[in-house]
């Protein structure tokens, strides 16, 4: 579970960032969609799961390294 907060956390920041790749989703579903708007669709989509992706990255990281950390400690108890 604390990873899963750490990681809505990370989100969060992360959809800050990069809000407007959600920005373009809302502006194109919103207006009638047309030719000369596709890119609205496809730059939000791809912004979006970049911001995904980037956010599973570092949530992945940070939980490695908790590990590596705790594993060093208890490593250190034992000397």
């Amino acid at each position: 579970m604390e990873t899963f907060i750490t990681y809505v956390k990370i989100q969060a920041f992360v959809f800050l960032c990069g809000i407007v790749g959600p920005i373009f989703l809302i502006v194109y579903f919103s207006i009638q969609p047309e030719q000369d708007t596709r890119w609205l669709y496809w730059t939000g989509l791809f912004i979006t799961a970049a911001d995904v992706l980037i956010a599973l990255a570092i949530t992945d990281s940070s939980a490695r390294a908790d590990k590596a950390h705790q594993k060093s400690t208890k490593a250190r108890e034992r000397v």
